[in-house]
């Protein structure tokens, strides 16, 4: 006979395989374990998914009208398969969220309209769609590594019209010392590549935006991180030391610490300067992610 208020079966599993008969007094590690996996919180390691998607469903029911209106401007999101919701009848990766985000802020400081844009390490486009999707620029060029390029190529000749694509231009990383002979543009972006360079690399990009650019936008980390826990570095150890080799920020600190953050921003702001007759305009955090910050720069009377 069942009781009154007796366990369901899938509960009487959970008494016997995880909420096991609890030692008094013994507490440890069980917010962060099997018991409360059942209790209180999905297992993050089996449940990414169902988070990535919470968290892209949030932050796309905070739009408004204005970002809303960019990301609604961006057609063909869809190509490639991504982990999206739908909110406000739209279907929402956290890719074009974090595009929609990037284009506000530059829209407060910088008219894309009629720009000549240079992004280095576009990967496979979506900076380049949401701009080209929003804004009426005279010209956009990619400089990439060529695996990353022909992707991007392949991409944005999929999801923009014919006349948006013939205004971008594919140049490889090798011969990005061609942009110099070329007219100065508007606006150089970055996000997150310039970290994952060595650091000899990223000054030479920098010295090629202080002789042929306007203003430059990056976002990227603002130091690295040594947290086993968040992937148990399942690409391997040597990937691992490798990242840490990489850019011009390698202090490793806990980047979900905001006062650990704050402090290696200042570190940020100085190491992306150009040159020293750059000004920086703005430094504001990237959502969703806590150690990443963006910031615009430009040439001293560029305004």
């Amino acid at each position: 006979m069942t009781a009154k208020y007796g366990r369901s079966p899938l509960w009487t599993y959970n008494n016997q395989a995880n909420v096991v008969e609890h030692v008094p007094g013994d507490l440890h590690g069980f917010k962060s374990g099997a018991v409360n996996y059942k209790l209180a919180l999905w297992d993050p390691r089996a449940n990414g998914v169902r988070y990535l998607k919470a968290l892209i469903y949030h932050l796309a029911s905070g739009l408004d009208e204005a970002n809303l209106t960019r990301l609604r401007a961006i057609r063909n999101r869809e190509v490639g398969d991504p982990i999206s919701v739908r909110c406000h009848g739209e279907p929402v990766c956290m890719d074009y969220l974090q595009a929609t985000f990037e284009l506000a802020f530059l829209g407060k400081h910088v008219d894309l309209d009629g720009c000549a844009v240079l992004e280095i390490g576009a990967g496979y486009g979506r900076t380049c769609h949401a701009v080209l999707s929003n804004h009426d620029v005279a010209s956009y060029t990619i400089v990439d590594l060529p695996n990353s390029l022909a992707l991007a190529e392949d991409y944005l000749r999929q999801v923009l019209d014919d006349e948006r694509f013939a205004k971008i231009r594919f140049v490889l990383a090798d011969n990005a010392d061609e942009l110099y002979t070329e007219p100065v543009f508007d606006l150089c972006v970055n996000i997150d590549s310039f970290a994952e360079m060595d650091e000899t690399t990223v000054r030479n990009y920098l010295a090629l935006i202080a002789d042929r650019c306007r203003r430059l936008y990056v976002n990227n980390p603002v130091a690295k991180y040594l947290d086993k826990s968040l992937d148990d570095h399942a690409q391997g150890d040597d990937v691992v030391q490798l990242a840490l080799q990489t850019g011009l920020l390698r202090d490793v600190i806990d980047v979900h610490d905001s006062d650990a953050i704050e402090g290696q921003v200042g570190a940020f702001t100085d190491a992306y300067r150009p040159d020293g007759s750059w000004e920086l305009v703005e430094v504001a955090p990237v959502v969703p992610w806590s150690y990443y910050r963006q910031a615009l720069y430009q040439r001293t009377g560029a305004a």
